[in-house]
């Protein structure tokens, strides 16, 4: 009897040494992808530093501090006419107003096409430490504008979080779709299609859960979800998550200690999907990132 009473209360204890080292390495691995959020959040393609969007009239729209600009950047630092956007049906065109400085990476340029539409891609231009490219939201098309020596980033430390629990890490599977997309809808009122894989189906306390997940390309897959946590401790309209592609049995890991602020939360100036209705749980989920405060 002795000998079984050691054995259990040695499984026991084992099983509690698993769970503390298994903990122990969520908090570790969790802190370790804090810093690297912080540092990709206040980098020069990071969403503290954005500072202007800017949506394009068809034709010439002139820039600068000055109130007789279609586009004003009221700040002491920008001259009162910098230059202009010209958009046409096909492209978008800078052009420099004389005796100001705008580059192209280290070419300083005075009329050049910075975006083709069909293609979408963009030319960044910069002017002192700002920042710009131009970006297609379906329909409208506009500029996104940086201050790479904006006050936030100053200020802007870290991100208060929810304390990492293996409660909220699951063991997931893909629930393929009859169809190939999901429907999602910006903070613009657009809607659009989005390719998906399907559900990734989890399991708490004994209820089974779906999310619809979005296939960006790549190893992982994105989910937009929204949970009961949202405006009071939250952001109010949701939050995002990055997880593994499943493996050839549909297997994934899904770990809501990862759940992160969309760029919204950090400025006016995103353009971010909205988690789809079949995305918003119906209970708290206590983990990954609460509200941002910036001053």
């Amino acid at each position: 009897m002795k000998y079984f009473l050691n054995i259990i209360c040695f499984i026991s204890f084992l099983q509690i040494s698993v769970g503390q080292t298994s903990e122990k390495n969520l908090k570790a691995d969790i802190a370790d992808w804090d810093v690297k959020r912080i540092e990709s959040l206040k980098g020069a393609n990071g969403w503290v530093n954005l500072a202007g969007l800017f949506w394009l009239a068809p034709g010439e729209n002139k820039f600068g501090a000055a109130a007789d600009n279609e586009i004003v950047f009221n700040d002491s630092r920008f001259p009162a006419h910098l230059g202009s956007f010209v958009l046409t049906d096909k492209e978008v065109i800078w052009k420099t107003a004389a005796g100001n400085e705008v580059y192209n990476k280290q070419q300083k340029v005075d009329q050049v096409s910075i975006f083709d539409i069909s293609k979408q891609e963009s030319v960044q231009l910069s002017y002192a430490t700002f920042r710009w490219i131009i970006i297609k939201r379906e329909d409208k098309i506009g500029v996104r504008f940086r201050d790479l020596d904006h006050p936030n980033l100053k200020t802007f430390q870290h991100i208060e979080r929810y304390k990492p629990s293996t409660k909220w890490k699951f063991d997931a599977t893909l629930e393929p779709s009859l169809y190939a997309s999901v429907s999602i809808t910006n903070v613009l009122g657009q809607t659009y299609q989005m390719p998906s894989p399907g559900k990734i189906v989890f399991e708490l306390d004994g209820k089974k859960y779906k999310l619809d997940a979005v296939d960006e390309g790549g190893d992982e897959l994105f989910i937009l979800f929204g949970d009961e946590t949202n405006a009071a401790h939250t952001y109010e309209s949701g939050r995002f998550m990055y997880i593994p592609k499943p493996d050839i049995n549909g297997r994934t890991v899904l770990d809501f200690n990862k759940a992160f602020n969309p760029p919204c939360a950090f400025s006016t100036f995103a353009t971010c999907p909205l988690p789809p209705k079949q995305n918003v749980l119906p209970f708290a989920v206590t983990a990954g990132e609460k509200r941002v405060h910036l001053k």
